[in-house]
């Protein structure tokens, strides 16, 4: 029975396996399944297990759980078989899931062509697709549309328009973005990194990053350190090292810089507070694309569930729906992975804006070795963004304690 369920469709898409019958699933012995969930996303999910217990009589108990500890209490509980059959979570979560041996693949057959490309390729790994995807963010330029009416392309522009504002007593800051007083914020400047050619992993045959070509060390990765330090503290100051996210926020929103770089996250707040938003496309820092990373959400399935063929329908069958991910989309306000889904939300012209800026972004690495690359990565741009490091020496040396960390 398992087999059948969780067979891994690999890079291939092959049909998927006729849905089993309410009889199948009864047989099967499962009276209740349980999902591990965050208490945003729980709403969201009563009205589709409720229809799931009314046509099988199966019962999806949803547990909520703390999402800062709710990945590795996955990863220690599946194999004592304690664990959930399900969990949500975000997609660079598989390649520690899968080291650890605690998520099953999932076989979505024909299914796997009506989500985007995007959602799809995050959540493959080794060749196999290992959750369902229900959710793609990533990060735009956000513009009060009252201090500046109009987009530019390139960060100089940026910087250009936004100083204009401030020197015309409109503004106080020309650009914000939060960034952690610990560990900076790489995440958010990484669409500026990679326009100028640098980024962290390089990829395999197959598309898929490869731990063993960490390229974020290069040239392009030096060059982009200095230019850390010539917008920051001791430069421009247009990065501010003193400026966190709750402080970026809160600065927009009360109309004190033309331009913010954040995510769909903060957009209900900003328009409550009627800001006039604009989404504009990433500006770029040099030659290259701004490629932001690219998160998206989903469910796994439990490598030791005990009601496998039970939660494999659930999640196949029900969680792939449009009705599903509609009120994934209307409960989180994440641009959903399923196509017809995303039609319907792009009719808001900022949910489209933040797809399309997507579309053209990288997912963020789900290798394992990805968790050793974030406290020197952001440690090393706060200390440039304050003046406290020489880009020559301190990026290699940023990159070489990386490599020590992954045998890269």
């Amino acid at each position: 029975m398992t087999a059948v369920a969780l067979s891994a469709c690999g890079a291939d898409n092959k049909p998927a396996t006729s849905s089993p019958t309410p009889s199948d699933l009864a047989a099967g012995g499962a009276s209740t399944i349980t999902m591990w969930v965050d208490a945003e996303r729980a709403p969201a999910l009563k009205d589709i297990a409720a229809k799931f217990k009314a046509e099988t009589g199966i019962e999806v108990k949803l547990v909520v759980k703390d999402f800062s500890a709710v990945r590795d209490d996955f990863i220690t509980q599946v194999p004592t078989g304690k664990g959930p059959d399900l969990i949500v979570g975000p997609h660079d979560w598989v390649g520690k899931f899968v080291q650890n041996g605690v998520i099953a693949p999932v076989e979505l057959g024909d299914k796997a062509a009506a989500f985007t490309a995007t959602s799809i390729r995050a959540m493959t790994f080794d060749g196999a697709t290992y959750g369902v995807p229900y959710s793609v963010e990533n990060i735009a330029l956000l513009r009060n549309k009252a201090l500046l009416p109009a987009a530019v392309t390139t960060f100089d522009e940026v910087v250009a328009a936004g100083k204009g504002v401030v020197d015309a007593g409109k503004a106080q800051y020309a650009f914000l973005v939060g960034l952690d007083p610990k560990q900076g914020d790489p995440y958010h400047l990484y669409p500026l990194q990679t326009s100028m050619g640098s980024a962290v992993f390089g990829t395999d045959a197959q598309g898929e990053y490869d731990a063993k070509q960490l390229v974020i060390g290069g040239p392009e990765g030096i060059a982009f350190a200095k230019k850390l330090v010539e917008w920051g503290d001791t430069g421009s100051k247009v990065l501010n090292s003193n400026i966190t996210g709750d402080i970026a926020k809160e600065e927009f929103k009360n109309g004190k810089s033309p331009y913010y770089l954040t995510g769909p996250w903060n957009v209900p707040d900003l328009q409550a507070a009627g800001i006039d938003l604009a989404i504009d496309p990433l500006p770029t820092a040099g030659d290259h694309k701004a490629q932001p990373f690219v998160g998206v959400n989903g469910f796994f399935i439990s490598a030791k569930s005990a009601n496998a063929l039970a939660t494999t329908s659930f999640v196949t069958n029900y969680l792939t729906t449009e009705d599903a991910q509609d009120s994934m989309f209307t409960t989180g306000g994440r641009p959903p992975a399923l196509i017809a889904s995303f039609k319907k939300a792009a009719k808001d012209p900022i949910v489209e804006a933040f797809g399309k800026i997507g579309e053209g972004g990288v997912p963020m690495p789900a290798i394992p070795e990805m968790d050793a690359v974030w406290n020197d990565w952001g440690a090393t741009e706060l200390d440039l963004i304050k003046g406290k490091a020489d880009p020559a020496t301190a990026w290699p040396k940023m990159a070489d304690s990386i490599k020590s960390k992954i045998g890269a």
